[in-house]
């Protein structure tokens, strides 16, 4: 038998045991220039470094395939192994072994000349990967240490994993290997993939007080080891006296958070020994911003490897320095605009008790840093305070003392330091100290000078916060551009609130202000209803938040209203639509409307301007949030007009009342879409239908779809007007077909308690046309309308014919004729200025055909004349009786008889009414009251009071 430089075999003829067929599609064969012996030992195995190939051949149960692994495969998966070829042989790409002679036709194997077919083929490269197994099994690995190194190599098993492979020493296996300084071990692994199972730790030790320090670059020793997950520990022992400084060669380190990993799994762990205490300084990547690290006396550095990293360096140095004075020193470099975070030592555990550590930025002049601080906790001091100092160069107050809940500097040029200081704690309760923060490095802004005025002094219980988009359920990630918000110069932060009563200045450090948004929240309440029920409140936004370049998110009104008192949300002019999936809102801002009751919440739903929802009145506390969409909001809120103010107790949970657009339909739906109202929640709608037109009203579906657990669901359909009738269904009825309501009329939504998985969900269209006037209706105002001109032609040609038949009028005046009684001459001792003989009635006869007119159902009221009192001067003479086109409405008597003539009738040319004391007048009234008879003569009066006399 013999091999190539990778242990590939050839068989003669008449060894065809493990013989291998050809195959055109294999990299590698091999020719000899001489006939193959029928056996070769193998070449023994040549030692290269500390590691050495495998020094047995395999069994014959596992023949090794003639397909060797290159140099390069080989040390990709952790063996560095090297044979000789035997002599004679050379690679080729063609899988034969050439003889001197002609093989014979029957010979089996590479050694004949016979083609490779495809199954073959196949049968080849499961060989191969079992000859690959075979091998890095059993690769062997020497590691040999020097004395003087101080290094310990430990080999042991991975957590939680369990025990699949074995370490195999001589003959002996072993789940776990130490190998101290001074010791040389040859072993292998019993499974293909040691990475799987097992784990290295290199450890070296250095002694900086008892001898010299090996500062410089730090190596990562010994090499050739096999390819585990692998962590090389530095423990160097150090004098608090002194310092030690680790320098980092770019792309420098970046601290994360415990529990976080690296992208490319290459951490490393600093802790320093103070005494001995070991104190955790951080976990660090590579790819940031931290250069170097000082600590006081001794440090631990770890750097941990996965097994398939081609680092081969260690990445920073050590170096001496004299003593800090204080815990350890993390420099950052920051040149470009970036964000980095940073932790306290032993975060989230606490910092250590009254200890005092500091962070250098190395900041370009040109450049403004902001610090903030996300997360810290205080610890209970029993002296001193904790704090955080800032030396900022050029500053006249350095350094400047802030608390951990103060708002740290912001925009501040250049490089500076930040020191955080512990206290003496509580022996009994010390609690934590710990703190996480942000740097972010920006260039100035162009208009970091320029200020915004915001007013807020004369509103009330109002808070207007300015914040990054997407605030408070998003928090943006470090590497993210950041957009601040300034009340001073140096005081600035990504959120800041401004509340009412005080008048505010602020600037922004932000390339793009569109990624800021406004928030406002403002309250109203009303204690006593007899003084805020007569007040009207204007819902709208106050300029000076308008006036901001920000974007306007959101506004929000709650509205506090007690027990006894509602709430009226009004839009007059512009009015309110529902938004509804058939009637989308299309305006640049909505307005999302929410009732709060002690038991439940009632989403009302969304509206938008330009509606037909005039009026929305809601028991108990309401919440109204004005949403914004775009830049359009800006020119559309100079025109909103919605109000509110607080009104007496209502029936109903919520109550629209709706005038329809004449030229589109209105789509309404119950509150709480789409999951359905609660129970027992009642809602009415009042639809206003014009004169002229007539309402189409229509539900979306044929029933409302629940049933009920507890109680009945109900439907209310009503017209305001007198007699109409009220349309009522149950949950197990149909609904209202489509009606034509010629009223308005109010359309009532009551809920029951419905069983599970069924809710009660409603939605209805109104629909405005013009009234279509019926044909018999017209014919009956025709036929009525003749009948009554009928009737007022034969009332007009009777009484024409009766006034003709009337000789002499009465009520005629003549002057010549005495007005006194003869005989009688004491019966009329006062002047006309003091009696009440000018007072007297008209009658024309003419009247006397009224009941005519009383049989046309009323439609026509007789004409009746009543001569009111004269209250103007009187002459001695009584006034000219009114002409017979005066006419006036007076109270007939139901008494129709003619009243009795006088005696002397030929000196008596009209009749005088006296009207009794306590009989009233209704101007307008047809109807007749006997309170006096009013058919008694004047002169018979005054006759019987002279004969009293």
């Amino acid at each position: 038998m013999c091999r190539g430089s990778a242990g590939v075999k050839c068989n003669s003829r008449n060894n065809t045991a493990g013989a291998s067929p050809p195959s055109a599609s294999l990299p590698w064969t091999t020719t000899p220039h001489r006939r193959c012996p029928p056996t070769a030992e193998p070449a023994p195995p040549r030692r290269v470094g500390a590691v050495a190939a495998p020094a047995a051949a395999p069994s014959p149960a596992q023949p090794i395939p003639s397909h060797p692994l290159p140099a390069a495969q080989e040390e990709g998966e952790g063996f560095h192994l090297a044979r000789p070829a035997p002599p004679g042989a050379r690679w080729s790409r063609k899988l034969r072994c050439r003889r001197r002679g002609p093989a014979p036709a029957s010979a089996p194997g590479p050694c004949g000349e016979m083609a490779a077919g495809r199954a073959l083929a196949a049968l080849l490269a499961a060989l191969l990967a079992a000859s690959a197994q075979l091998l890095q099994r059993e690769a062997s690995f020497t590691i040999a240490l020097r004395t003087v190194d101080n290094v310990t190599v430990m080999i042991k098993l991975r957590p939680g994993v369990l025990v699949g492979c074995q370490i195999r020493v001589k003959n002996f296996f072993r789940s776990e290997l130490k190998i101290k300084p001074g010791d040389n071990v040859t072993f292998t692994f019993t499974c293909s993939t040691p990475e799987k199972y097992f784990i290295m730790e290199i450890q070296k030790n250095i002694d900086c007080v008892s001898g010299p320090c090996p500062f410089g670059d730090v190596h990562l020793y010994p090499p050739g080891l096999p390819r585990l997950n692998r962590t090389f520990i530095w423990d160097v022992k150090a004098s608090t006296k002194a310092g030690l400084e680790l320098k980092f060669s770019t792309p420098w380190l970046r601290q994360i958070e415990p529990g976080e990993t690296c992208p490319d799994f290459v951490s490393y762990n600093i802790n320093s020994c103070i005494d001995k205490a070991t104190v955790s300084i951080g976990t660090f990547c590579r790819n940031g911003s931290v250069s170097r690290v000082k600590l006081l006396g001794g440090v631990i550095m770890a750097l941990h490897l996965p097994w398939n990293s081609p680092l081969t360096a260690s990445g920073f140095n050590i170096a001496n320095r004299a003593s800090i004075k204080r815990l350890c020193i993390i420099e950052s470099i920051l040149k470009e605009e970036s964000s980095i975070t940073l932790m306290s030592p032993n975060y989230p555990l606490g910092f250590p008790e009254d200890e005092l550590m500091t962070w250098q930025f190395v900041i370009p002049s040109s450049m403004r840093a902001s610090v903030f601080f996300h997360n810290y906790s205080l610890s209970n001091c029993e002296r001193k305070e904790e704090r955080v100092e800032y030396y900022i160069p050029g500053s006249l107050s350095n350094p400047e003392v802030f608390k951990l809940s103060d708002s740290q500097p912001a925009n501040i040029p250049g490089s500076f330091n930040l020191s955080l200081q512990g206290c003496d704690q509580d022996a009994q309760n010390p609690g934590i100290l710990r703190l996480l923060f942000q740097v972010v490095v920006q260039h100035p802004q162009v208009d970091e000078n320029v200020t915004h005025l915001v007013d807020l002094s004369k509103e009330s219980n109002m808070t207007v916060t300015i914040h990054f988009e997407g605030w408070p359920s998003r928090i943006p990630v470090m590497s993210e551009p950041i957009c601040l918000i300034c009340k001073d110069p140096r005081t600035c932060d990504r959120v800041l609130t401004l509340v009412s009563g005080a008048v505010y200045k602020i600037s922004f450090l932000c390339k793009d202000l569109s990624r800021l948004r406004i928030t406002a929240e403002k309250g109203i309440s009303c204690v006593d209803l007899r003084w805020c029920q007569r007040k009207i409140y204007s819902l709208l936004v106050p300029k000076a938040i308008t006036q901001l370049p920000i974007q306007l998110h959101k506004f929000i009104w709650k509205l506090l209203a007690p027990d006894l008192i509602n709430i009226e949300i009004t839009s007059p002019s512009l009015k309110l639509q529902q938004h509804v999936p058939e009637q989308r809102c299309n305006t640049s801002y909505s307005y999302s409307i929410v009732g709060a009751t002690p038991e439940t919440e009632l989403n009302v739903g969304v509206f938008c301007p330009g509606g037909s929802v005039e009026k929305i009145q809601m028991r108990n506390n309401v919440t109204i949030s004005l949403k914004t969409f775009g830049k359009g909001f800006l020119n559309e809120s100079k025109h909103q007009d919605l109000k509110m103010s607080f009104v007496p107790h209502i029936k109903d949970e919520c109550s629209f009342t709706v005038s329809p657009d004449p030229k589109a339909k209105v789509y309404l739906q119950t509150p709480n879409w789409p999951y359905g109202l609660p129970p027992y929640v009642s809602i009415s709608w009042y639809v206003v239908v014009p004169n002229k037109q007539v309402a189409r009203l229509g539900f979306s579906k044929d029933r409302m779809g629940i049933a009920c657990e507890t109680g009945r669901a109900y439907v209310n359909i009503k017209e305001e007007t007198a007699g109409a009738e009220e349309t009522v269904r149950r949950e197990d009825e149909p609904l209202p077909e489509p009606r034509n309501m010629y009223h308005d009329f109010w359309v009532n939504v009551s809920n029951c308690k419905p069983v599970d998985k069924t809710q009660l969900t409603l939605q209805f269209r109104v629909t405005l046309a013009d009234k279509q006037i019926d044909l018999g209706v017209i014919l009956a105002v025709v036929a009525g309308a003749g009948v009554l001109a009928a009737i007022g032609l034969t009332v007009c040609c009777v009484k024409k014919k009766k006034k003709k038949s009337q000789n002499p009028m009465v009520g005629v005046y003549n002057a010549n004729v005495n007005t006194q009684v003869p005989g009688k001459q004491g019966l009329f001792t006062k002047g006309r200025k003091n009696n009440e003989s000018h007072v007297y009635a008209v009658i024309d006869d003419a009247m006397v055909y009224g009941h005519l007119l009383k049989e046309s159902n009323g439609s026509v009221s007789p004409e009746v004349d009543v001569y009111r009192p004269f209250d103007g001067p009187i002459g001695s003479l009584p006034p000219s009786p009114p002409p017979l086109s005066f006419r006036k409405d007076i109270k007939h008597s139901s008494n129709t008889e003619e009243p009795p003539p006088l005696t002397d009738t030929d000196h008596d040319a009209y009749t005088f009414a006296h009207q009794k004391s306590g009989q009233s007048e209704d101007i307008g009234d047809t109807s007749e009251k006997n309170n006096g008879d009013t058919s008694t003569s004047l002169l018979e009066n005054k006759e019987q009071d002279g004969l009293v006399e």
